[in-house]
């Protein structure tokens, strides 16, 4: 792990959480329709979760979106990913998007570090 201190996932985070109840507010239905397809997806199948977050993480890398990272980064933790396989995942990222993946990649480990330094063993 990394030794600087940033929290960029937690930033992030808490930046766009109040944006997001704002928005969850006007529509939500949206929300609900989102929410059932993120846990129809998500969720253990042929795939395990952690496999599934690495991908969704890689996928976000190429988007460059900043809440997807987070988001993403933080389910990695959570399931149990090292940060050698986030590493990788970024890898992929970084073929599949070229100079942009060297620039959300970076910002993706950074948030994996900062979501394994609270995240249980595994």
């Amino acid at each position: 792990m990394s030794d600087h201190a940033h929290h960029w996932g937690h930033e992030v985070q808490n930046a766009l959480m109040p944006l997001g109840k704002e928005l969850r507010h006007e529509i939500p239905e949206v929300y609900t329709a989102f929410n059932a397809l993120h846990a129809a997806t998500m969720g253990a199948g042929a795939l395990d979760k952690k496999t599934k977050e690495l991908i969704a993480l890689s996928i976000a890398v190429t988007q460059k979106c900043d809440g997807c990272i987070a988001a993403h980064a933080r389910g990695a933790a959570r399931n149990g990913a090292s940060r050698a396989e986030v590493a990788e995942a970024i890898g992929v990222s970084i073929l599949m998007s070229g100079g942009p993946g060297t620039v959300y990649g970076p910002r993706a480990l950074d948030a994996y570090d900062d979501f394994a330094a609270g995240a249980p063993s595994a």
